[in-house]
């Protein structure tokens, strides 16, 4: 999942890069630390050389230099457009990173857009739209849901799945050219550009909010879940997919995504005020040739409205 790019800026490092790289190819990592080192000498504040070296470092052995070169990446682009700070912690004994960083997502995402759909769907085997939708079928079977909200929308391969029983169907994204596919297919009523970390709080208005495959890419979950509360009718649903782990609330793994342990997602979400409907294991895709194994998660907003002006919005704003 690493969104690279190795221009420096200077002709010269570029072609130690390239020499390095090669160097790298043929197994001589030593002489490849070597020529990459010397090359950001000239070039201190070029992030991808040192996330680079941090990774050669890392498949060398030597975990802090890796960490060291990675912790360098970040300090020359703070916005981590690399993930560095993901690479960083999942060298830790103890990972730190609770979230993942807009920019990462956002760049990963733009460079990926327009072969997404394959990949994701034929060579991946990707299912969570059509596993939340048969959820939803299960829990509110014939029920039509006059606001829709997709999270995270992409391309809109959940809102292919959902758009027969949506009547006004939303949806955001941090990518501009996944919202570009999206927009092609003519599934949305409303396409909007938008980081989901930095949602303003918006009145009780849909009575269904969905994020498949979403989540993560977000970490900790109090404020998205907070915000999905805050902007849930009395009786909406909140549906979701997560990679599932139980050894700890949450977990970055080596891909760096997050999973999620079903005990902190049910305390999650009702913390929130909303009821947990179903917490469902499920095969959501395919990762090098392994099923990866998560949830599919469907939880209600309390037929009153009162929760509304409370707990919902209050971590919303948090």
């Amino acid at each position: 999942m690493a969104v690279f790019a190795g221009t420096s800026g200077d002709l010269v490092a570029d072609r130690r890069l390239a020499y390095a790289e090669a160097l790298a190819e043929s197994g001589d990592l030593p002489a490849a630390i070597e020529v990459l080192a010397g090359a950001l000498d000239k070039v201190p504040g070029w992030a991808a050389g040192w996330f680079r070296l941090g990774e050669w470092h890392q498949a060398a052995g030597d975990t802090a230099a890796a960490v060291a070169a990675w912790e360098a990446a970040l300090a020359a682009d703070p916005a981590d457009v690399l993930g560095a700070g993901l690479k960083r912690d999942l060298a830790r004994a103890v990972p730190l990173t609770e979230a993942m960083p807009s920019a990462f997502v956002e760049t990963l995402f733009d460079q990926y857009a327009d072969r997404f759909d394959t990949a994701l769907v034929e060579r991946l085997d990707y299912r969570a739209p059509e596993l939340l939708a048969d959820a939803l079928d299960a829990a509110h079977p014939g029920r039509r849901f006059a606001s829709v909200m997709d999270l995270g929308c992409g391309t809109g391969l959940m809102g292919a799945a959902i758009r027969g029983r949506a009547g006004h169907l939303a949806g955001i994204d941090i990518s501009a050219a996944m919202l570009a596919q999206a927009l092609a297919k003519g599934l949305y009523d409303r396409l909007d550009k938008q980081d989901l970390t930095t949602l303003a709080p918006e009145p009780a208005r849909h009575d269904l909010i969905l994020a498949a495959d979403v989540f993560a890419y977000l970490g900790a979950l109090e404020q998205i879940v907070g915000w999905c509360a805050s902007a849930l009718m009395p009786g909406g649903v909140l549906g979701f997919s997560v990679e599932s782990e139980d050894s700890a609330p949450l977990t970055l793994r080596e891909s760096r995504r997050f999973a999620h342990s079903p005990a902190y997602l049910d305390e999650v979400l009702r913390a929130a005020g909303l009821a947990v409907l179903a917490m469902q294991p499920a095969v959501l895709r395919k990762d090098r040739g392994e099923d990866i194994h998560g949830l599919i998660v469907l939880a209600a907003a309390p037929l009153t409205g009162t929760r509304r002006q409370g707990e919902g919005e209050g971590m919303a704003l948090a």
